[in-house]
C-alpha cells in the first residue's frame, strides 16, 4: 500500500546540508517523525517526497528553498537600537529573541551582530535560503 495524502506515517530521517552537516535527526529525538500526510505539518517538499512510498522504504532526496523554509530575505534582518532591551539582558551573537510585531504577535528572531549602538536582528528562519538533504526510511505507513 503505498503512502497518500490523509495517512498517518511514522519516518525516520536525517537531514543534512550542502556541506555535509547534520541539521535534524530522527535518533536525536529518541522516536520517528510521524506526520499525516496532506496536512501541513511538514514542509511541502517533505510530504511531496513521501507520496507513494511503501513501508520500509528507503530514500534520498533534496529540497530546494522555495520548498522548505523559504528563500532568505534580507529585509528580515534589521538593526534596532540595542537600548531597547532590558538593561540587565546579556545578548550573545547567535542567541534567540521574542521580537513583538506592531500587531503584538511574537516571532523568533536570531542575534547576528552587537555593534555599540545597534544589534542586529534576523528574523528569517535559521534554514531559509538553504537546500534541505534528506535520507528517510518509512517504519510505520
Amino acid at each position: 500500500m503505498t503512502i497518500q495524502d490523509g495517512d498517518t506515517i511514522k519516518i525516520d530521517y536525517t537531514g543534512t546540508l550542502d556541506d555535509g552537516s547534520v541539521f535534524d535527526c530522527s535518533a536525536d529525538h529518541d522516536q520517528p517523525l510521524e506526520f499525516t500526510v496532506g496536512a501541513g505539518q511538514v514542509i511541502p517538499g517533505f510530504e511531496e517526497a513521501v507520496r507513494g512510498m511503501e513501508q520500509g522504504e528507503e530514500k534520498q532526496f533534496r529540497i530546494e528553498p522555495s520548498e522548505a523554509y523559504g528563500e532568505y530575505d534580507e529585509s528580515l534582518a534589521q538593526q534596532v537600537p540595542k537600548n531597547i532591551l532590558r538593561s540587565d539582558m546579556q545578548i550573545e551573537e547567535g542567541m534567540m529573541l521574542l521580537v513583538k510585531t506592531p500587531d503584538g504577535q511574537e516571532i523568533p528572531a536570531r542575534v547576528t551582530r552587537i555593534g555599540d549602538e545597534e544589534i542586529t536582528l534576523d528574523m528569517n528562519h535559521p534554514l531559509a535560503g538553504k537546500a534541505l538533504n534528506f535520507s528517510i526510511k518509512v517504519v510505520d505507513a
